[in-house]
């Protein structure tokens, strides 16, 4: 069984109604690629509910933790402590992309926060955008530099393309873990440990294309190093 743990928080259906509906047909969507590409039952669940005693009463063979558009500051310790207790704890292979990332690398110790704010009058189209106006941020189908080789990054050459909606970040790699990706913007993209199989993309791996199907073979490379995948 796969794993998918939704981090988006209740608040966005209710302030939002037309994003929340979204963000649900996206959820469902990853869920059935998850499927697709393990051959194995992917349940999602609420990062809310998740704790050691309910994973260990299922037969789980690999977590993936979504990303979030509602702010972290709307998010109590107490819904969060779960979640960050299996993730401490390694027992899993995992895969955590964006703000999954980011509670992955803040979990074992690391700060996280806005990449910073836009100049006056920079002329950027991301300046405008309505999620985080003025802020420096990254959006669309970008290219990330490897900086270092990554069973991870296996068949994707030295700038993969992938999906990105972000405008914050993990300011340094906590304990144990190392930095593989980045891009000019956003200078941790990818992080590994060096003991566990722990994973965490800055980028959105699970919005992949046909025109742009890295986040594909990436995840493909996930289940293989989780051994989901021969």
């Amino acid at each position: 069984m796969i794993i998918l743990v939704d981090l988006e928080h209740a608040r966005l259906q209710q302030d939002d109604p037309g994003r929340g509906a979204a963000s649900l047909a996206n959820r469902l969507r990853i869920q059935y690629r998850l499927e697709d590409l393990s051959g194995d039952v992917c349940l999602t669940m609420r990062y809310h509910q998740v704790t050691p005693v309910r994973l260990a009463a299922l037969p789980v063979r690999a977590l993936l933790v979504s990303g979030n558009a509602t702010e972290f500051a709307h998010y109590s310790a107490e819904s969060l402590a779960g979640l960050r207790s299996v993730l401490r704890s390694a027992a899993y292979p995992t895969l955590a992309f964006c703000g999954g990332c980011q509670i992955l690398a803040e979990s074992y110790g690391a700060t996280i926060g806005p990449i910073g704010a836009l100049p006056p009058d920079t002329d950027d189209d991301d300046a405008q955008h309505p999620l985080a106006p003025g802020m420096i941020q990254e959006r669309g189908f970008l290219p990330v530099r490897v900086i270092q080789p990554h069973p991870l990054f296996a068949g994707l050459g030295e700038q993969p393309i992938f999906l990105e909606s972000h405008y914050w970040e993990v300011k340094a790699p906590p304990p144990g873990f190392a930095v593989y990706a980045a891009t000019a913007k956003c200078a941790i993209q990818m992080l590994a440990h060096s003991a566990y199989p722990l994973y965490a993309t800055q980028f959105h791996p699970e919005y992949y294309d046909e025109e742009h199907p890295d986040g594909r073979r990436l995840i493909e490379n996930f289940f293989r190093l989780a051994g989901v995948l021969a």
